[in-house]
């Protein structure tokens, strides 16, 4: 029996050249085909037995009608991941809709594994809203002017760069030097610090009003009972995309050793170093994603000179840990006990800041917005440019960027997502603002 079909069990593991040459050592020596096997075995393990998907879904929540609220193909790509070995359990949102691999709405738990496309390739997407201290009366009668100005501070559109130059402290982060990929991707994010992307970015001024709570002295966060400010939706730009890549296309890799599973559903386990260095790499294109944010706000408060009052802020597209359970939330909110986040409508319609409850369930989980209703393509053959024009007229908001990809038609209705979770107890809502200026990629930038 030759060597190379002694050590045909091990092939697909990454060190077979090394255990190539060491069973043809062996052979030459004139070991036997059991002793090669032995020592094999004892030197580089058993060879992996591809493990299959288990026959039905671990367990899971789903908040809202099926077929109604959430499309049965959201819920189909949820079933098919928790039907993967690393699987613990799951929730879907009633934002969801489908994606790839996990939908968009969607909750993964796993066992000391971490799945890069579950995370997403917009990896740390977050809201991040700014409080004024500044009559909102006051605020609506600049707007035109407020509208330039925020027009001024950021860029949006693909592979869009400022035309100055932006600081902040990330750029220093000693993560950028762990992997040769990091290193060469940080003049990139020098280059895009404080862009906005496109596809369902934004930027908005809004003006919102406290809702009333039977127990005042409760509330997590002291808000004035009208109230005015800037919510940024964006994420961490090419460097994020560039990190969901790289580590989809290692995962698909590792995981092929081991087992038999869907194209984007692979995964790296956190015990391994494929796994930690994705972790790093997710963890440091969070950091970049807030300090776009950051850069933005606090550019557009210097320019127009007006006061923050406080910040609400929240990420998705991420992973959390919970002891050995690795918490995957694909366009949905973390909604602990106590967590604050921003669960916003579209550009025609309210946003939301919440308080979460810590519902076990849901996996201590939001939607991260209203969700889409239809797909950019359907938006496009459904919806008139008229009929927006028309609605956002109604609603007395100006528009900077619109694209019928993202006509407040093209979302479920925020109040129906709203309700659904409120009944579910996952969240208790803080106040409700109207959006009265937005900014928005345009057709040139569409994804």
């Amino acid at each position: 029996m030759k060597a190379h079909e002694i050590i045909a069990p091990w092939k697909g593991d990454k060190r077979f050249t090394a255990i190539a040459k060491r069973a043809a050592a062996l052979k030459k020596d004139g070991s036997a085909v059991d002793a090669i096997i032995a020592a094999i075995t004892a030197e580089f393990g058993p060879p992996f037995t591809p493990q299959p998907l288990r026959d039905a879904p671990q367990p899971f929540q789903v908040y809202g009608e099926i077929g109604s609220d959430i499309d049965q193909a959201a819920l189909d790509q949820l079933t098919l991941a928790l039907r993967l070995p690393i699987a613990v359990s799951g929730a879907l949102m009633p934002d969801a809709h489908p994606g790839y691999a996990l939908p968009i709405g969607g909750v993964f738990a796993a066992h000391r594994a971490i799945a890069p496309a579950m995370v997403g390739v917009d990896i740390g997407c977050r809201m991040h809203l700014t409080i004024f201290d500044e009559d909102p009366d006051t605020l609506l009668l600049r707007r035109k002017e407020l509208l330039a100005d925020l027009q001024a501070v950021t860029v949006f559109g693909i592979g869009g760069v400022r035309p100055r130059q932006a600081d902040h402290e990330v750029l220093e982060d000693s993560r950028w030097g762990l992997t040769s990929q990091l290193r060469g991707l940080q003049s990139k994010a020098t280059a895009q610090l404080g862009t906005s992307g496109s596809g369902n970015h934004f930027a908005e001024l809004v003006i919102g009003e406290r809702i009333a709570a039977s127990d005042e002295d409760s509330q997590p966060l002291a808000l004035p009972t009208r109230f005015c400010g800037l919510l940024t939706h964006s994420g961490s730009r090419g460097v994020g995309f560039a990190i969901a890549n790289a580590y989809m296309r290692l995962a698909a890799q590792e995981t092929a050793r081991h087992s038999q599973t869907p194209k984007m559903y692979e995964w790296l386990d956190l015990d391994r170093e494929a796994g930690q260095e994705y972790w790093h790499a997710m963890e440091l294109a969070g950091a970049f994603a807030r300090a776009n944010h950051e850069v933005i706000h606090a550019a557009f408060a210097r320019r127009t000179r007006l006061t923050e009052l406080t910040v609400v802020q929240n990420h998705h597209n991420f992973a959390w840990r919970s002891g050995d359970l690795i918490i995957h939330r694909k366009g949905a909110t973390p909604a602990g006990i106590g967590e604050l986040s921003v669960i916003p409508g579209s550009m025609g319609s309210d946003s939301f800041i919440v308080v979460g409850q810590g519902v076990a369930a849901s996996l201590n989980s939001a939607s991260h917005g209203a969700g889409r209703r239809s797909s950019r393509t359907q938006a496009r053959a459904s919806i008139s440019p008229r009929a927006v024009s028309d609605l956002l007229k109604a609603r007395d908001v100006l528009v900077a960027g619109l694209s019928i990809d993202e006509a407040p038609q093209a979302y479920k209705d925020i109040e129906r997502v709203m309700q659904l979770q409120v009944d579910a107890g996952l969240v208790q809502p803080l106040a409700r603002m109207r959006p009265v200026a937005v900014i928005m990629a345009g057709e040139a930038g569409d994804d």
